[in-house]
This record gives structure tokens, C-alpha cells and sequence, in this order.
């Protein structure tokens, strides 16, 4: 083989590692670009929560504020009840998450492990449920809460996620669950363990991201539930923070560096919550449905 045979080869390795390279730093162009423009709208709101509102209806608006006015901030907090309203929202959120998050690894563990009759008919009614909008059990459920005089309290917001959070929960679960090799069941059922010690100490430990997941998932969908929490709360001393904002924004209608600064308040313990679990939730999707 003479010498130039041999560099068309490593000149073709070259010349591809090129345009990976291009194709990397255009990806990651790419991203950046629209990274921006999914944050530029939060931007705004945060800009326009520092300025007075003079400098809101300015025109040609300015793309940062004039002057930083944080104290903002400080004249919002004065008519809008910020801690009250998280509060109440904790109330709900805490129990709520904590028992989808056990209830759907019970269901999970269920349909992927165990037997018993009418399992396959029982998971397909649970996934078809997924199908099922929300609209159309609201007012039946509401009649029933009503009749139990549960209306105007909290517990029609957080009993029905102790039935495993949605059925997308149960699915998600019982697809981690499925990757966990049967092996470590059966040598702990060898060892004496049964089904409650093995998802005790095997199944959860395997699923702690998936488990994560969930309760990111049903964090993000109870902080921006407006239509459970207007259906079922009117007094104003139980409003949770959606509630607190939408009233907040009608009776503030003109004062829209109120309203922004409002706005920055509610969605900035969503987005510290997300932050912190991020890590989880791009695994757990990555990893649904894949085996060992």
C-alpha cells in the first residue's frame, strides 16, 4: 500500500470530523437561539416588574428598565397577600404530590409485577382514562364533594391525587419498574422478602428518579391549576397563589408594574422547584420504557 492510498483515509476522517464539529456548533447555535427566545417573555416581566408604569407606556419601549426600582417589590408586597397565598398553596401541594407520588409507585409496582385477574383489563382502563377530559367529570365530581360539605375546604384538591396522581403517573412508573431486572425479586423472595419489603428495599431505590419525576410532574400541574382551585375555593382567606393572582390582576388592572411584580413572585418558587429537580426529569424521560 503506498503512501498515498493511505491518507485518503485519515484526510475523509478529518474532513468528517469537520462537519460534526459544524454540525455540533450549529446544534448548540441553535439552542441558544431558542433558549432565548422561551426566556425572553419571562425577561419582560421581570424588566417590566423594576419600572414605573409611565415607563411602561413609553414608546419606542426600552429593552432594560431606565432605573432598577426593586422597591417594586417592597409596594407589592403591601397589597398582595404573597405569603398567605403560598402558604395555602403548600397546604395543597405538599400531601397532594407526597401521596401521587407513593399511591402511583404502589399502582406502578402493581401492574408490573404482581399477578392476579383482570390485570391487563384494569391497565387498560387506567391508561384509557388519560383520554378522558377533565371537563367532563367536573361537575359530577363537584356534586359529590358538595354533598359531603368538603366544598370550600382543601380536601377535594388533594384526596384524588391519593389514587395515583393520573394515570400517566401509574404508566410511567410501571415502565421504570419493568427495567428493574426480576432477578433481584426473586433472590430476595428466596431470602424471605415479600412484595411490600421488595419494593421497599429494591424496586424504589432502582426508581428514585422516576419516582422524582412524578412529583415534579404533579408539582408543575397543581401550581398552575386555576380551574380545580376556582371550582372549589371562594373565600378569600383560603385563595391559593393562582387564585390570589387572578384576583390580584383584576382589581390592580391599570398598575401593571404591580401586577408584573406579582407575577415574578408566583412563578419564581415554580421555577426554583423545577431547577432543583431538572436533573431527574430529563433522565426519567430518557429512560422510560428502556431496558437493562
Amino acid at each position: 500500500m503506498t503512501a498515498a492510498t493511505m491518507k485518503k483515509p485519515s484526510g475523509r476522517l478529518a474532513s468528517k470530523k469537520k462537519r460534526e464539529q459544524a454540525a455540533n456548533i450549529l446544534s448548540i447555535a441553535v439552542l441558544i437561539l431558542l433558549g432565548l427566545i422561551v426566556m425572553f417573555p419571562i425577561y419582560w416581566i421581570f424588566r417590566s416588574s423594576l419600572m414605573s408604569n409611565g415607563e411602561l407606556y413609553a414608546y419606542p419601549p426600552a429593552f432594560t428598565p431606565p432605573e432598577w426600582r426593586f422597591s417594586n417589590y417592597t409596594e407589592t408586597l403591601k397589597v398582595f397577600d404573597y405569603w398567605k397565598f403560598l402558604g395555602n398553596t403548600m397546604t395543597i401541594l405538599v400531601p397532594s404530590v407526597i401521596g401521587a407520588v407513593i399511591t402511583a409507585t404502589m399502582g406502578g409496582y402493581a401492574f408490573a409485577r404482581l399477578r392476579f385477574r383482570g390485570k391487563k383489563f384494569l391497565f387498560m382502563l387506567c391508561v384509557g382514562s388519560m383520554l378522558l377530559p377533565s371537563m367532563v367529570t367536573l361537575i359530577p365530581l363537584f356534586v359529590v364533594w358538595a354533598k359531603m360539605g368538603l366544598v370550600n375546604t382543601y380536601w377535594p384538591l388533594i384526596l384524588p391525587h391519593f389514587c395515583g396522581g393520573g394515570a400517566f403517573n401509574i404508566f410511567l412508573i410501571r415502565q421504570f419498574v419493568k427495567t428493574v431486572p426480576r432477578e433481584l425479586d426473586e433472590a430476595a423472595t428466596i431470602d424471605g422478602c415479600g412484595y411490600f419489603r421488595i419494593l421497599v428495599y429494591i424496586i424504589v431505590p432502582a426508581i428514585k428518579s422516576a419516582m422524582i419525576v412524578v412529583g415534579l410532574l404533579k408539582f408543575i400541574e397543581l401550581w398552575n391549576d386555576l380551574l380545580q382551585q376556582v371550582t372549589y375555593i371562594t373565600r378569600r382567606e383560603n385563595y391559593t397563589l393562582a387564585l390570589g393572582l387572578n384576583i390580584f390582576k383584576g382589581s390592580f388592572n391599570d398598575d401593571w408594574s404591580s401586577i408584573m411584580c406579582a407575577t415574578c413572585l408566583s412563578f419564581i418558587p415554580g421555577i426554583v422547584f423545577y431547577l432543583i429537580g431538572q436533573r431527574y426529569f430529563v433522565e426519567g424521560i430518557v429512560m422510560t420504557g428502556m431496558k437493562n
